[in-house]
C-alpha cells in the first residue's frame, strides 16, 4: 500500500499576515502610477470598468488609513477547524473551515459555500442569524484564508471532494448545503457525488454553464427569453470569466503583481453585482470593501482562485436531493423556476424584492430565511 506523503504542520487559524507583507503592499500602493485614459462623456464614468477618480479614493485609503490588523484580528477570533482529507490519489489535502457550533449537539448542520470574487467574508453578517444550526463555512480550497494546495488550486468537482471529507472529519453524516456562484457549482457535484449526505439544498442561482455548455433543447418560451438574457449579458459583462477560463495564467501575472490593478478588477465586480444603486459603498463599508480585496492580495491566491472558472462546464444532469431557491433580483442572470426544475428537485422558489449576487452580506435575514427552510425540508424528508 502506497503511504500517503507527510502532512505539513498548518494551524487551524489562518496565519497571521508577515509585517513584511503589509510592508510591500503600502509601499505598491504609494507608488500607484494612474494610466491615463481617453475622455469619457459625463456621466459615463463606469461604463468601461472601474471608474478611475473612485480607484483613486480607495486606493489612498489603502494606503493611508486602513489597517489589516483589526481586521485580521476578527477573523482569525472566529472558531477555525482543519482537516487533512485524504483523497483517491493517496494525497492527504489540507482544508479549512470556520466551524460554528450550536448550543444542542443534536442540531442540524449546514455547509455554507462561498464563490468568486468573495470568501468566507460573505457570509459574515449571516453567522449570528443561524446560531441553532451547526454552521460550516470552507475556506475553499484556492480561495483567501484557505490552506495552501499543490498545483494551480483545484476544479469545483475536487473541492466537493475535499469538502465531503471536511464535514466526515467533522463528524456530520447528512447536513443541508447552501450556495451561491463558484459554491453552487461545489454544491451540484457534492450533491451528485453524495447525494445519501446531502440532504437538501438551499441556493441563490442556477450555474450559467448549465446554458452555455448544456442548454435545453426544448425551450419554453421563458426559457428562450433566459437563454437569450444569458448570452446578451455574458457578451456585455462576461469578458471577466472567458479571461478568467481561457487564460488564467496571464490575467494573474498582474492582479497578483499590482494591488491597485487586483482592486479594480474586484471593484468592478462588488459594485456591479450588488444592488446597490451605483454606490458600492451602500453596500460595504471602504474598510469592509477593502477588507474583501486585501483578503486576495495578502493570501497571494487570486491565481489560484481562477481554477474553478478554467476547469468548469463539466456539471450534473440531474440533482436528487430536494432544493429551496431564494433568487435576488440584482444577481447576476437569473434563471426561470421551469429551467431550475430541469436539474434540481425545486420544492421552494422565493423571489426577494432586493439584494444582489453577495446575498448573504446584502440580505442576511432573507437569506438565513431561506437556509431555515432548507433545514426543515430536509428534516420532515427524513421523518
Amino acid at each position: 500500500m502506497q503511504t500517503p506523503p507527510a502532512v505539513p504542520e498548518l494551524p487551524s487559524v489562518p496565519a497571521r499576515v508577515p509585517d513584511d507583507v503589509l510592508q510591500d503592499l503600502r509601499r505598491r500602493l504609494l507608488a500607484h502610477r494612474p494610466v491615463p485614459l481617453p475622455p469619457l462623456p459625463p456621466g459615463a464614468a463606469w461604463d468601461r470598468g472601474t471608474d478611475a477618480a473612485a480607484l483613486a479614493e480607495l486606493v489612498h485609503h489603502w494606503a493611508a488609513s486602513y489597517d489589516w490588523r483589526v481586521h485580521e484580528q476578527r477573523i482569525r477570533s472566529w472558531p477555525w477547524h482543519l482537516a487533512h482529507v485524504e483523497t483517491a490519489d493517496a494525497r492527504r489535502t489540507p482544508v479549512r473551515a470556520v466551524h460554528q457550533r450550536a448550543a444542542a449537539p443534536g442540531a442540524t448542520a449546514v455547509l455554507l459555500l462561498h464563490g468568486w470574487p468573495d470568501s468566507v467574508l460573505r457570509f459574515e453578517r449571516v453567522l449570528p442569524l443561524l446560531a441553532r444550526h451547526h454552521v460550516v463555512v470552507p475556506a475553499l480550497p484556492g480561495f483567501p484564508f484557505a490552506a495552501p494546495v499543490a498545483g494551480a488550486g483545484l476544479s469545483a468537482r475536487q473541492i466537493a471532494v475535499v469538502v465531503a471529507g471536511l464535514m466526515a472529519d467533522l463528524g456530520y453524516a447528512r447536513y443541508v448545503v447552501s450556495a451561491g456562484d463558484v459554491g453552487c457549482d461545489v454544491a451540484e457535484h457534492l450533491a451528485d457525488l453524495h447525494p445519501d449526505r446531502v440532504s437538501a439544498l438551499h441556493l441563490t442561482d442556477v450555474s450559467q454553464y448549465h446554458f452555455l455548455v448544456q442548454p435545453p433543447s426544448d425551450p419554453s418560451p421563458a426559457e428562450r427569453d433566459y437563454l437569450a438574457h444569458g448570452h446578451d449579458w455574458q457578451a456585455r459583462e462576461g469578458g471577466y470569466m472567458h479571461e478568467q477560463r481561457t487564460k488564467p495564467h496571464t490575467l494573474a501575472v498582474g492582479l497578483g503583481d499590482s494591488p491597485a490593478g487586483l482592486l479594480a478588477w474586484l471593484l468592478e465586480k462588488l459594485r456591479s453585482w450588488t444592488d446597490c444603486g451605483g454606490d458600492v459603498e451602500a453596500v460595504f463599508s471602504r474598510d469592509e470593501l477593502l477588507t474583501w480585496v486585501a483578503a486576495y492580495w495578502v493570501s497571494g491566491c487570486i491565481g489560484t482562485s481562477f481554477t474553478p472558472y478554467a476547469t468548469g462546464g463539466d456539471l450534473p444532469q440531474r440533482i436528487t436531493p430536494p432544493a429551496v431557491f431564494t433568487v435576488f433580483p440584482r444577481d447576476l442572470v437569473n434563471a426561470p423556476e421551469e429551467f431550475a426544475r430541469r436539474i434540481f428537485d425545486v420544492r421552494s422558489w422565493h423571489r426577494e424584492r432586493a439584494g444582489g449576487h453577495f446575498a448573504a452580506w446584502e440580505q442576511p435575514q432573507a437569506y438565513a430565511a431561506g437556509v431555515h427552510e432548507a433545514v426543515e425540508l430536509a428534516a420532515s424528508a427524513s421523518r
